[in-house]
C-alpha cells in the first residue's frame, strides 16, 4: 500500500529550507507566522538576540473577524500595529513553508497596507 505524503512534514521541510535563508535583526526583525485549523498567529522575532518583539494572534481580544481570512486581515493589522508602537517599519516575511494564498497573504497585505514595508 502506498502511503500519502505528510504535508506538515513537507511544509516543515520548506520552513527549514526558506529558515537557511532568511533571519531576522533588531533593525529588520522576521515576521513568522503559523497556521492553525482555528487560529493564525504572528510574531516578529529578533533572531539574533533569540527575542519575540511583538505578537499578535486570533486568540487576541482585539482581534475580530467572522471568516477565517478576515480574521488573518485582523492579525495583520494588529502586528503592524504593534510593530510601529516599537518603531519598527522593515522586517523580512517568513511564510513558515506555508503556501502564499489565503489567510497567509491577507494577513501580510493587511499588515503592508497598515505600514510594514517587505
Amino acid at each position: 500500500m502506498i502511503s500519502k505524503p505528510d504535508k506538515n512534514k513537507l511544509r516543515l521541510k520548506r520552513h527549514k529550507r526558506i529558515r537557511s535563508k532568511i533571519s531576522g535583526t533588531a533593525e529588520r526583525p522576521r515576521l513568522s507566522v503559523f497556521r492553525s485549523n482555528k487560529n493564525i498567529y504572528a510574531q516578529l522575532i529578533d533572531d539574533v538576540e533569540g527575542v519575540t518583539l511583538a505578537s499578535a494572534s486570533t486568540l487576541d481580544e482585539s482581534v475580530k473577524g467572522s471568516t477565517k481570512v478576515e480574521q488573518a486581515q485582523a492579525v495583520g493589522k494588529a502586528i503592524a500595529e504593534a510593530a510601529k508602537a516599537k518603531n519598527i517599519s522593515n522586517i523580512v516575511f517568513d511564510r513558515s513553508g506555508y503556501l502564499y494564498h489565503g489567510r497567509i497573504s491577507a494577513l501580510a497585505d493587511a499588515a503592508r497596507e497598515n505600514g510594514l514595508d517587505f
